[in-house]
């Protein structure tokens, strides 16, 4: 299994951007999702900077794969769509139905995880689009995955996003300018003031969802570090780690240890805990609500798939 670095879902400064990627580029990780998926008023880095971001961790011997925009509200919008899935030079990551129009027939591309791909008819008619990777919906269980992966398309790769905040919902509205009495076109760029996001907690101070701009995430950060074993009997091509604002390289070097079985994935769940920024959960990967952690039990899978 290959493991690799989802887009950068946060708000960063320029300059922590390129430290963090070149960072990144000495760490075991072999593909790297880039881009803005959130918000098109995040403006720190332009395209042209992401593709000078590419070419560095591609010189490092990455994988590079350009994600797009999941909410697409303007034509601003949509032109920056058509300009990433037209670059030319790295795979691109669609993340709506109009990048996927775009990119069909054209060249190979990634399915992303908001293309609601549940069942074997929609993988299979996004194969003949020419999607070569297609991204597991976060809610979806384990046993649906079998049963997926037992007549997935020949040549067709399978991700699963196994570490990080979920990235739930998307709205038209910025829940993190709101949260200061903004207006959405006037937000000030206030994410920038919450590199992991800005927690929500209900009225008995529980810990409950993350604002992130336009995006909602979970508070609790899903973690399949254990279920690695199982993913491999799956046959589950590539495992998705989603970037923090400390400690990335770490989370990815313990995942790097538990894929290559030099480190038992207890142990890497207990090494992971003082990393994470909140407390994990797994419950999709159960069929239990998302936000529970449920013990890992061996399971064999019915077909290992190549």
């Amino acid at each position: 299994m290959k493991i690799a670095l989802g887009p950068l879902l946060y708000y960063w400064q320029r300059d922590a951007v390129f430290a963090f990627y070149d960072a990144m580029a000495a760490t075991p990780v072999d593909v790297v999702y880039l881009g803005e998926t959130v918000c098109s008023r995040r403006h720190e880095l332009r395209l042209a900077d992401w593709l000078e971001i590419a070419a560095r961790l591609r010189d490092a011997g990455k994988e590079v794969v350009l994600s797009t925009q999941v909410l697409l509200e303007s034509g601003a919008d949509v032109s920056m769509m058509h300009k990433i899935a037209g670059n030319g030079d790295f795979r691109v990551e669609a993340n709506d139905m109009g990048a996927v129009h775009c990119l069909a027939g054209k060249v190979p591309f990634v399915a992303g995880p908001h293309l609601n791909l549940y069942n074997l008819a929609s993988l299979q008619w996004m194969a003949t689009l020419g999607a070569s990777r297609w991204v597991m919906p976060l809610e979806l269980k384990r046993d649906d995955l079998a049963l997926l992966q037992q007549g997935r398309p020949e040549g067709l790769q399978t991700e699963v996003f196994a570490y990080g905040r979920m990235p739930l919902a998307y709205s038209a509205r910025c829940f993190t300018a709101r949260y200061r009495n903004l207006p959405k076109d006037d937000c000030r760029f206030s994410c920038l003031d919450h590199p992991d996001g800005l927690m929500l907690k209900t009225r008995e101070r529980e810990e409950f969802l993350v604002l992130n701009g336009t995006q909602t995430q979970s508070a609790r950060v899903y973690n399949l570090v254990d279920a690695l074993d199982d993913m491999r009997a799956l046959g589950v091509d590539v495992l998705r780690l989603s970037p923090q604002a400390q400690h990335t390289a770490d989370v990815i070097a313990l995942f790097h240890a538990a894929r290559t079985q030099t480190l038992a994935p207890q142990e890497a769940m207990a090494r992971l805990q003082p990393l994470m920024p909140d407390q994990g959960c797994n419950g999709y990967w159960h069929d239990r609500p998302g936000m529970e952690q449920v013990a890992q039990t061996t399971q064999v899978a019915q077909t290992v798939v190549a």
